[in-house]
């Protein structure tokens, strides 16, 4: 087998790649990938330095893995600047460092992809140990694997590489045939806390509209564009993303975008939007000019979850952080990332570190479900 390194999503054809890919992941996708690429959200500049690496078997591409050259940690929900630091304080350099991860997305999912009956192990082996070869020509400290599915942990750990723990919280359609199913299985008191909220918001004069990606108008577009870049600004940052980037998504991958608009007098005051995958829904960016009571709330988790149901997903991701989301259903999970530290002595007191770390976060993990919303066997 015969491993490659490209610059760009653009040296590999769509159908080549999303062969491997599949559809049940959008963010894995050419489209998804190619648009942050096109569009300048991912570049040298926004130090996210595209470095793919697709491995050939007699010429017949038989596996992917989307890589970045990164120089910050900045976008990427697995923090390690107390790392970068270490190294620092030691008059190391931590950057720049290899990323196995889908910039700016902490959404569980495949990091790499590979042929049905291609030994995936194998693979693996072959595709870390480029990564360090690469290490050295490029003066890289490590390489670092994030949200990875649970389903690649095991060759991940069967690699020798050191995992991370952290923990998110997402929801779970259970059999529901209507919003109301899922209320029934909520605690008295949490379903008129849910139903309260629903409410306030009607009260507001605000409506709700879900749009499929195929229906939303460029002018929606510019509308959804400016709610989102004032999360960012009302905290004094820059989005990571453009409107050249939703616009391109548009155009490659509109069966899999959900935009939900908030109404008030018709115009629009607030919006969110959600990435549909084969039996997930994603729940990605939103934004508003005004707070009004408990629409975030809607927008973001309600209508996610009315969809959900409305279309048989099993599952609703939500993305990273979010402790209020415990009392509206969403479950706490365990989310992964994997990693290797070229250095032996900061590898071995990170691999220390992150044993200590896991013990914590499986102890959170624990509490944040005794918080769970949902009523006991045999109460109302």
């Amino acid at each position: 087998m015969e491993v490659k390194l490209l610059e760009s999503l653009s040296q590999v054809d769509a159908a080549s790649w999303n062969g491997l890919a599949k559809g049940a992941y959008p963010f894995l996708r050419h489209e998804f990938l190619l648009a942050l690429e096109q569009s300048g959200a991912v570049s040298e500049k926004s130090g996210w330095l595209p470095r793919h690496l697709l491995v050939f078997n007699a010429g017949e591409l038989c596996a992917i893995m989307p890589m970045y050259l990164k120089y910050h940690s900045r976008g990427e929900y697995v923090f390690d600047q107390q790392w970068a630091n270490a190294y620092h304080q030691h008059g190391l350099d931590y950057y720049p460092k290899w990323l196995a991860a889908i910039p700016f997305t902490p959404c569980q999912g495949p990091r790499f992809a590979v042929k049905p009956g291609v030994n995936a192990d194998e693979t693996l082996v072959l595709l870390l140990a480029t990564v360090k070869q690469l290490a050295l020509q490029h003066g890289a400290s490590s390489w670092h694997c994030l949200f990875p599915d649970p389903q690649q942990l095991a060759l991940l750990q069967n690699a020798q590489l050191s995992i991370r723990e952290g923990v998110q919280f997402q929801w779970f359609n259970k059999g529901y045939g209507h919003f109301d199913d899922f209320l029934q299985t909520l605690s008295a008191s949490k379903r008129k806390m849910v139903k309260r909220e629903r409410r306030k918001v009607i009260e507001q004069g605000v409506q709700l509209q879900k749009i499929q990606g195929k229906d939303i108008s460029e002018g929606q577009w510019q509308v959804f564009f400016q709610f989102y870049a004032l999360t960012y600004l009302k905290k004094g940052s820059q989005p990571y993303l453009n409107l050249a980037f939703f616009r391109q998504i548009a155009e490659t991958m509109p069966g899999q975008l959900l935009l939900v608009f908030a109404l008030k007098d018709a115009s629009p005051v607030g919006a969110a939007l959600s990435f549909i995958g084969e039996g997930t829904l994603y729940g990605r960016y939103w934004g508003c000019y005004e707070e009004y009571d408990s629409l975030h709330f809607e927008a973001c988790y309600y209508q996610g979850i009315d969809y959900c149901i409305e279309h048989g997903l099993a599952k609703f991701d939500s993305g990273a952080q979010g402790e209020h989301k415990i009392a509206r259903g969403f479950e706490p999970v365990t989310t992964y990332s994997a990693h290797w530290i070229q250095d032996g002595r900061f590898a071995e007191a990170i691999a220390d570190f992150l044993r200590r770390e896991r013990l914590e976060v499986q102890t959170y993990k624990a509490e944040a479900a005794t918080y769970l919303p949902f009523k006991k066997c045999g109460a109302d």
